[in-house]
């Protein structure tokens, strides 16, 4: 008695062709299927098994029939040995596969971008959050902590202009005057944004 297993032949012939999409590693069988076979108990589970097998056997030998590429980096297995990986090229999927979560909706303009629209303005190009300070010969932030437009802050002595100093009037700390408008700044624009949300939840 032969105690070799009994292996089935890698060629499988089909009466209609299947159709593959090699990138999505799948195959799909266009012929039909046997109902005697399925509604007999003792049959079905042996004969969709079968027809399973046969459709693995012929996606296999596909994907066996792709460019084959073999790395020039070895990685040492567990017994010690190097051993190359080698890697078939799969290629573009064909069959479009739908989506897990619906298209993200378009989000409403806002408010500048409503007038930008009507007026033509575009938008300028970012030229990064850095920018570079000749004093210190570093780069630093424009805004922010530590940013470029608080230096005036940490100045101990500041030039008043020349129109300033020939009127009647109060001189006021153009220290004290920058983080004023920042101040104002800022509470303008939070102003803004509630506005924008109010304007896009109507």
């Amino acid at each position: 008695m032969s105690t070799e297993k009994e292996y089935k032949p890698v060629t499988v012939d089909k009466l209609i062709p299947n159709t593959f999409d090699l990138g999505n590693l799948a195959t799909f069988d266009p012929n039909p299927l046997d109902n005697s076979k399925l509604n007999n108990d003792n049959e079905r589970e042996e004969y969709l098994t079968s027809v399973t097998r046969d459709n693995v056997q012929l996606l296999i030998n596909q994907i066996l029939s792709l460019p084959v590429k073999t790395t020039t980096d070895s990685q040492v297995t567990s017994t010690g040995q190097n051993s190359t990986m080698t890697l078939i090229q799969l290629p573009e999927p064909t069959t479009l596969l739908p989506r897990e979560k619906s298209v993200p909706k378009a989000k409403a303009p806002t408010k500048w971008e409503q007038f930008a629209a009507r007026k033509g303005i575009k938008a300028k190009a970012k030229d990064g959050k850095l920018i570079y300070d000749e004093a210190s010969g570093e780069w630093v932030p424009k805004w922010g902590y530590k940013g470029k437009n608080k230096e005036l802050d940490s100045q101990w002595l500041v030039e008043v202009e020349d129109k300033v100093k020939n009127t009647d009037k109060e001189l006021i700390d153009p220290r004290t005057l920058k983080r004023a408008e920042r101040k104002k700044l800022v509470k303008k624009n939070e102003l803004q944004h509630k506005r924008n949300l109010k304007n896009q939840s109507t």
